[in-house]
């Protein structure tokens, strides 16, 4: 037994001594091929600069060098009063846990960036009122300077086109150049410059997707400029350029559902933002021009019925009592097609062009009255209050239809009292209309006065009827007025049939 165990004692030895054996071999044979010299990486190297006329061609880097050091950081801290949770006012959770230090009033510093473009060499600064709202301290942090951070002053805000001025103390400031951004064309290549994110100054490039952007609910006063050069948050306030490096806009908002860049980026156009500027500084607010005129869109069927070759311009369908349009002349049924010698394409145009006009200029107007075109000279008188530039915006006179499914009655003393109208109002009272009427669908409604059919007078409800047969006309043309305000509604019961 003793001898079979050494046997195999002998044979297990001499199988570990043979594989260690192996082993010890190819260890050796593949450190000798390690050890072997690899070849060499063979590199084509160019390390000379890109060929001038080639940089020329293809690269924006000289136009930025002079850009990007007009556009600062801005840096804001605001104090944000933090809420107390619900269960400290409960009187039983006082009872057993007491006042404590959480019934105190609490506060914390919130900080906030953006962008900002200096506009004079002097230290006036251009950026977003949403930047710096509410701040308790602004400060500037220069691209380039001996001197990198300053404290910013606020000049003035105007919130309604989100458009601050600030003013650093400061001199011979690297300040942009201005170009007109009226003269913006889609398709027109733009830079976008700012500092996104806090990440630093970065620079992106896109092209004009479209002008006069409005309606977005972004400002009272908008007339954007669209652009899918990527904008995100940390660009507002930032400039918008173009080719030639001159300043065209101030970065403002996106349209994204998510916070990020999806292409649609907004910009106010640096002439708006100019207008602004200048009205700031000189009288430490904003002093808008004043037409004193409801006006209301044209469409289809007014402009049929006012004899205009389109529907572009604003309608007028009343005038506001000593106001700049009612001294020069202006009379409801006016269609506004050209202001200070631009065309006027639509009642945000109009506004816009009034709003950036200051007060006391004379600015020539032209108009259409009853198909024919007229000079006028008209002196625009300040804003008051909150009113809108060229006057309140009745609401949208709706699809066009005629007078059936309309009961109208006169208006009596009685009426008069009880519908507390004003005593100098003239017409004719609507007391009913039908749902599905087209008057209804037109924007006719109970309880409005019908001032006018047809450019004519109404006096009593067989007066208005007597009009309308006289007419032998599906269309109709009414000046109503509703709730203190007067527009026109052009209806068309031929659309209905």
């Amino acid at each position: 037994m003793r001898r079979e165990r050494k046997s195999r004692f002998h044979v297990t030895s001499f199988c570990v001594l043979a594989a260690v054996a192996i082993g010890l071999l190819g260890w050796n044979a593949f450190s000798e091929k390690d050890n072997e010299e690899h070849p060499p990486v063979k590199m084509e190297l160019d390390q000379q600069a890109l060929p001038e006329q080639l940089k020329r061609e293809t690269s924006y880097s000289a136009m930025l060098k002079k850009v990007t050091p007009s556009v600062v950081n801005i840096f804001t801290t605001r104090t944000v009063q933090m809420r107390q949770l619900p269960q400290f006012q409960d009187p039983f959770y006082r009872r057993f846990f007491g006042e404590g230090p959480e019934q105190q009033p609490r506060s914390r510093q919130e900080p906030s960036l953006g962008s900002g473009v200096i506009i004079s060499t002097n230290g006036y600064i251009l950026t977003n009122n949403h930047v710096i709202a509410d701040a308790d301290e602004i400060k500037v942090a220069l691209a380039s300077g001996n001197k990198l951070e300053y404290d910013a002053k606020l000049i003035g805000t105007d919130p309604k086109t989100d458009i601050a001025v600030l003013k650093i103390d400061a001199e011979d400031l690297p300040a942009v150049v201005i170009a007109d951004s009226d003269l913006l064309e889609v398709g027109d290549m733009v830079f976008a410059v700012g500092n996104p994110f806090g990440v630093g100054q970065t620079v992106t490039r896109g092209i004009v997707s479209a002008v006069g952007r409005g309606n977005l609910g972004i400002t009272d006063y908008e007339d954007f400029i669209q652009t899918d050069a990527s904008i995100n948050p940390g660009n507002s306030g930032g400039a918008l350029v173009d080719a030639a490096g001159r300043l065209v806009g101030i970065n403002t908002a996106i349209l994204s559902r998510t916070g990020g860049n999806n292409g649609i980026g907004f910009a106010v156009p640096i002439n708006m933002a100019r207008s602004v500027t200048e009205r700031l500084t000189q009288y430490g607010r904003v002093v808008r021009g004043y037409l004193g005129v409801v006006i209301q869109p044209v469409t289809e069927q007014l402009a049929e019925r006012f004899k205009l070759d389109n529907t572009r311009g604003a309608l007028i369908s009343d005038i506001m009592p000593d106001s700049a349009a009612a001294d020069a002349g202006m009379k409801a049924g006016d269609v506004i097609v050209s202001f200070n010698g631009r065309e006027v394409n639509s009642v945000r145009d109009l506004r816009l062009r009034v709003e950036v006009t200051p007060p006391n200029t004379k600015v020539p107007v032209e108009i259409s009255r009853d198909g024919k075109k007229q000079e006028l000279t008209v002196t625009l008188k300040e804003m008051p209050g909150e009113a809108v530039a060229g006057g309140r915006m009745p609401g949208d006179p709706g699809e066009p239809g005629f007078l059936q499914g309309v009961e109208l009655q006169d208006l009596t003393p009685r009426i008069r009292m009880a519908l507390e109208l004003p005593a100098d109002l003239a017409g004719v009272l609507v007391a009913a209309v039908a749902p599905d009427s087209a008057a209804a669908k037109a924007g006719l409604s109970q309880g409005n006065v019908i001032i006018e059919i047809n450019r004519k007078e109404v006096e009593s409800a067989r007066h208005a009827f007597s009009i309308l047969r006289e007419a032998k006309s599906d269309s109709v043309l009414l000046y109503v007025w509703s709730e203190g305000q007067r527009r026109y509604v052009a209806i068309d019961e031929s659309k209905e049939r």
